[in-house]
């Protein structure tokens, strides 16, 4: 039964049917935690009902809606439009891009406009449909997100959007990251089921600015199979990376051997990977934030990061806080982690840090108290 006062939010949570990405993460772990809120009803919909209240509880104050079209064109046109109108929705929550049709109040949550920073790792047509859609959405929002200090100037300076408008609600690590584990057990499982021992891990999409390349360039050129190091990637392929499949395709069996992909990692199994790797890397030329380091520092796992654009935040990292663009640290940088490994004293501090500052529940907070400003009369 509807209480008094209840707020009705429409979530399009159709990333739920594709590719795991960051913005799953934010959707799933702002939600789980919202949740708690019972003046809240959520209608929560994607085209795979089943496979979605996988991630969310069965509760009182939550509704699963099957979106009929696949199609993000049919979605945004007729199917969210009409579920709106149907239900009596007072807010939708989108990622991104919103619908043509404008029958309730929006909000937005923009990860990034990196298409606009680094205009060289992404196609001329993507760059003008994301411009144009982003642009558009940003500007119907009625509450305007996004997760890093260094998107919100992005937006600010590539959409036009007024500063005041945007706010920084960022990501946090889920607090089974930071639950004691039986490394050995892991490294067990990932073996037993993938013939894996010792490895590299770097878990992201695979596109250019994510410096795929260069991670495999130096794997070879320190010759790690030859000290039986694997490589592990986990991630979708989203935007074609050809120098990276050039590379592969010139290996050699005996090194394409030591070299592992997989692309349907569920949860659980990613908590594995990372629990049992030697070392996580993430030389991403562009993040709006970047989540994977951050779970692997909660995991007291060794982690090469990035010191670029928003990962430029992440300066707990120390030594292994590198330049994504020089070749020559980042070898040298993994060479030597892989040598001297950090200390459990190191890694300790560092996913101490991490949890003190990147925390859902205060990231839910902030989202409420947006929620709680707009809608007051």
């Amino acid at each position: 039964m509807k209480q008094a006062g209840t707020i009705k939010i429409f979530l399009d949570a159709h990333i739920f049917d594709g590719e795991f990405q960051g913005s799953r993460t934010f959707v799933m772990e702002l939600y789980m935690i919202l949740l708690q809120k019972k003046e809240l009803e959520f209608y929560i919909a994607a085209y795979d009902v089943e496979n979605l209240k996988k991630y969310f509880p069965q509760a009182e104050n939550i509704f699963f809606i099957k979106f009929k079209y696949r199609s993000s064109i049919f979605r945004l046109l007729f199917d969210i439009p009409g579920i709106i109108k149907k239900y009596g929705i007072q807010y939708a929550h989108f990622q991104y891009i919103v619908p043509p049709l404008k029958n309730c109040k929006f909000i937005v949550t923009t990860h990034d406009v990196l298409f606009n920073e680094y205009p060289r790792e992404f196609s001329l047509w993507y760059r003008l449909n994301k411009n144009f859609l982003y642009k558009r959405s940003a500007k119907k929002a009625d509450i305007l997100t996004t997760v890093s200090l260094y998107s919100k100037s992005s937006i600010e300076k590539y959409l036009g959007i007024s500063p005041a408008k945007v706010n920084v609600i960022k990501h946090g690590v889920s607090i089974k990251y930071f639950e004691g584990y039986d490394k050995q057990a892991a490294k067990e499982l990932i073996k037993n089921k993938y013939g894996i021992e010792k490895y590299i891990l770097f878990v992201s999409r695979l596109e250019p600015r994510k410096n795929h390349t260069m991670v495999l360039q130096a794997y070879l050129d320190l010759k790690l199979f030859e000290q039986n190091y694997c490589l592990v990637f986990l991630g979708h392929e989203s935007i074609k990376t050809p120098a990276f499949h050039d590379m592969l395709n010139a290996l050699p069996p005996t090194i394409r051997a030591f070299i592992f992909f997989n692309d349907k990692t569920d949860d659980e199994e990613l908590m594995t990977f990372y629990r049992a790797a030697s070392v996580f890397v993430y030389p991403s030329k562009a993040e709006g934030f970047g989540l994977p380091p951050l779970e692997a520092g909660a995991l007291k796992i060794p982690v090469l990061c990035s010191n670029t654009t928003s990962l430029s935040d992440f300066t707990f990292f120390g030594r292994t806080h590198i330049n994504p663009w020089d070749y020559t640290a980042f070898r040298n940088t993994l060479s030597d982690v892989l040598v001297n490994v950090p200390n459990d004293n190191c890694l300790d501090a560092i996913a101490k840090t991490i949890q003190q500052n990147y925390c859902w529940q205060n990231t839910a907070a902030q989202f409420y108290q947006l929620l709680q400003k707009n809608n007051t009369p």
